[in-house]
């Protein structure tokens, strides 16, 4: 082997070392904001007094806005009980496993985009910590003629006891399931270079469709949630995003137009 060849492979294994330890400081960094937005969560759990008369406002102020009628899309979505099954699966298992998937990818092959998807997600998430806090909501499968399709179908990932347990429930908006579908999706768009990316508009979609079906957000809990994802776009389309994208592959470098 030459000694150009020995050089290309110290400097790959010098890249991918680099790689490794951008990975795991990241994995640290999103882990310690990750566990300071759960003590926030727990810290709202303490003002739920208030939670169900807020139902009552936001179900009042839907009616008040002719949004369609939540009670009504869920009843007749029961009658297809593998759709119910499906959105359940699709709550419980798609939302932070997909997230962290993007997120990683993102910090391998895009790391200069990652680092303002990033912070656009730790805006938004905070937002979101700050409405949980001041605005405590008890979901709509808590409420009156609804049903908690994950108790019904034994899938919930909440239990029974709504009081209970690590996750505070009354955490419900605004809703970062919708709000980090439409960041993922928006993101990857963007980002990316594919024909294809549009398709992944379908994940907010479905997601919006998947929260109010199975009970556990309003209408109003995905539209704040978008609205506070508008507010903190600015981070996400400052300069630099398309900067480590890869060019057409019918486009010319521009290192061969310079010479």
């Amino acid at each position: 082997m030459g000694i150009e060849a020995l050089e290309r492979v110290g400097q790959g294994g010098e890249q991918q070392q680099k790689v490794f330890w951008r990975v795991v400081r990241e994995a640290v960094l999103l882990a310690t904001l990750f566990l300071v937005y759960s003590a926030g969560r727990q810290l709202a759990a303490r003002h739920t007094g208030s939670a169900f008369d807020h139902a009552h406002e936001v179900l009042s102020f839907q009616s008040w806005l002719h949004l369609p009628n939540e009670v009504s899309v869920q009843h007749w979505a029961l009658q297809f009980p593998h759709l119910i099954q499906g959105a359940n699966l699709y709550y419980a298992s798609v939302h932070a496993p997909l997230t962290a998937a993007v997120l990683l990818w993102l910090s391998i092959w895009r790391p200069k985009a990652y680092s303002q998807v990033r912070w656009t997600m730790v805006a938004l998430t905070g937002l979101a910590l700050i409405g949980h806090i001041a605005f405590p909501l008890a979901p709509p499968r808590m409420m009156p003629g609804f049903v908690d399709t994950g108790l019904r179908f034994g899938q919930s990932v909440y239990g029974a006891d709504h009081t209970g347990g690590a996750v505070n429930q009354f955490a419900a908006m605004p809703s970062l399931h919708v709000g980090w579908a439409a960041l993922i999706a928006l993101s990857l768009i963007l980002i990316t270079r594919s024909r294809w990316r549009w398709l992944w508009l379908l994940h907010p979609l479905i997601t919006f469709t998947v929260v109010v079906v199975t009970g556990n957000h309003y209408w109003l809990d995905g539209l704040v949630a978008l609205a506070l994802l508008a507010l903190s776009l600015p981070l996400l389309l400052r300069p630099g995003l398309h900067a480590d994208r890869p060019h057409d592959r019918n486009s010319v470098p521009p290192s061969r137009v310079l010479k």
